[in-house]
């Protein structure tokens, strides 16, 4: 609210005129700021003040300085100075006419600090005239400054977690190839006692036998035929490997005493498998072959243009179609990994027995902090080069709003982990609480994939004044701090939908309600809010006192 003097005409005249020829008072009617009311934004205090020099007033010999100045109790801030002249000063002033006066425009911008809160903002005028030097009363023309903008909402926000990537399912296969001659289906003894298949049977085996760390899915039968020769003659090869691969492990499966599923299935002409290979060989013509592959989809007619390439085919009978005379046994477990109760009873009484994973995934069992915070020190006791662990104490520490205790944690992370998303997130949030705008946006640049990191970037847009990149940033976040970005918007109702949807209110959370009171004219829920963040912190008080927010709502809390 902006309050002012009102000097009469004359009386102003009088004042103009007296004093031996001095300048006089200038009367706040003069003036105008935008906005009306001062608002921090992205840390500073902007205004642009309007104002003018009214007819007869500017000495044609005289200067006049004026510097907005805004004033609190203890203290002040100088805006920037502008200087204005009469018509027979030469400078670089703007010049006013003695006859008309004149209209000017100042901007200003003022850093800003708490206590502007409660502040009224001022006119400072140096007038000079040949060599004498003189002041004139200054004039208020704004009270206070809005801070909504700076409400210390990121200490309510949340930290990055750094996951676990415990699986207790991993899928697993064990591979090996029965290898066939040039047109021939039968399995000769020296690919049934190949490294590769004894390895394939012992695998096989042992994961039958220990079915509390393995299950066995079903083995997988694939034949193929290279694709040189006819499709009548290929069919018939890759059907009867097939075939006689089938026979072969079910006696094998059978003697071993053990059941699963067997699938089979066969490939006349493996031309996939030829394309792999291919691209995979130092071929002199390649390029060629594969571009006769994309070029001809008839299997006959790709055989005869391969043929054509008389310079390389030798190499690809001899190099490349034998690899492709197969049959493939795939054997598909799963690695079967301790249940929840397992990973509980082993931390309560052997943590070491416990991968890093196994430990950190244990924390997400338990909604008990102690419980999380005494296994994620146990993990960084066992595995201390890894950062996860420090960064989610870090986690711990932050929700319980010991901002101090966080950001240790999460240094501690980053001499584990210096790129690490979530440590970068965290310790980007970390400077925001303390209001280290740059150093927050240089992690933050580093954050990218952090789990709560729109979070982190929507709490960085509101203390750069971008309130539209912070609600968007935020998204459908239920915190403080998304609804204090969608109340700079302008946005009450779903602020107050925000608000209220807010699981762990807090006296932040009641502070921001009244301040939507406020806004919407809203009396009842002013009052309500207020009391109850006043009952939560009772220093909220003499904050309201200072708010102007709250000026027209002064009387509530008598």
């Amino acid at each position: 609210m902006i309050k002012k003097l009102y000097l009469p005409l004359v009386a102003l005249m009088v004042l103009a005129l007296s004093s031996c020829g001095k300048m006089g008072e200038l009367s706040a009617d003069y003036f105008t700021t935008n906005p009306e009311v001062l608002e921090a934004v992205g840390g500073k205090v902007p205004v642009t003040i309007n104002g003018k020099f009214p007819e007869k007033y500017m000495k044609k010999n005289a200067t006049v300085e004026v510097t907005p100045v805004l004033r609190w109790n203890g203290g002040e801030a100088k805006g920037q100075p502008a200087l204005f002249q009469g018509e027979k000063v030469e400078g670089n002033g703007q010049t006013i006419s003695y006859k008309v006066g004149g209209n000017y425009t100042m901007k200003t911008s003022f850093d800003y600090v708490p206590e502007m809160a409660k502040s009224e903002l001022y006119l400072d005028f140096v007038i000079t005239k040949g060599n004498k030097t003189y002041t004139i009363p200054s004039v208020k023309i704004a009270d206070g400054v809005i801070a909504t903008s700076e409400l210390p909402t990121a200490a309510s926000a949340n930290a990055s977690y750094a996951e676990d990537a415990y699986q207790r399912i991993i899928k697993q296969a064990q591979e090996a190839n029965i290898m066939f001659l040039i047109q021939q289906a039968n399995l000769r003894n020296s690919e049934l006692k190949s490294e590769d298949l004894k390895n394939f049977h012992a695998k096989v085996a042992e994961v039958n036998a220990d079915t509390k760390n393995y299950k066995l899915n079903n083995i997988e039968i694939s034949a193929y035929a290279s694709p040189d020769g006819g499709l009548e003659l290929n069919s018939g090869l890759a059907e009867n490997r097939e075939k006689n691969t089938e026979k072969y492990l079910n006696r094998q499966l059978k003697k071993a005493k053990i059941e699963t599923n067997v699938d089979a299935k066969y490939t006349a002409q493996d031309w996939e498998g030829f394309k792999e290979l291919v691209s995979k060989s130092n071929l002199q013509d390649k390029d060629l072959i594969l571009r006769v592959l994309s070029m001809y989809q008839d299997p006959e007619q790709r055989e005869n243009e391969i043929k054509n390439i008389s310079s390389v085919y030798k190499t690809l009978a001899d190099e490349i179609l034998p690899q492709l005379r197969r049959a493939r046994l795939t054997a598909n477990y799963d690695i079967i990994g301790r249940s929840d109760e397992e990973i509980n009873e082993a931390f309560n009484t052997d943590a070491k027995v416990l991968s890093v994973e196994e430990l950190l995934y244990a924390a997400t069992l338990t909604n008990d902090n102690a419980r999380k915070e005494a296994i994620f020190k146990k993990t960084t006791e066992l595995y201390p080069n890894d950062y996860r662990a420090y960064n989610n104490l870090g986690e711990l520490a932050f929700a319980a709003n010991d901002a101090a205790k966080a950001a240790s944690y999460f240094k501690q992370a980053a001499s584990k982990n210096a790129n690490a998303a979530e440590v970068n997130a965290n310790l980007g949030l970390s400077e925001l609480v303390n209001n280290n705008v740059a150093a927050a946006e240089t992690y933050l640049g580093k954050a990218a994939g952090a789990n709560a990191i729109n979070e982190a970037l929507g709490n960085l847009y509101i203390k750069q004044g971008q309130y539209q990149r912070a609600v968007n940033a935020f998204g459908d976040a239920k915190t403080n701090s998304a609804a204090q970005a969608q109340i700079l918007v302008k946005d009450y109702n779903k602020a107050k939908a925000t608000l209220e949807a807010i699981k762990n209110k807090d006296a932040m959370t009641d502070y921001l309600m009244a301040i939507v009171g406020a806004r919407t004219n809203n009396e009842s829920l002013v009052a309500k809010s207020l009391k109850s963040a006043i009952a939560k912190d009772s220093s909220i008080a003499s904050k309201v006192a200072n708010d102007i927010e709250f000026i027209k709502f002064a009387g509530l809390l008598k």
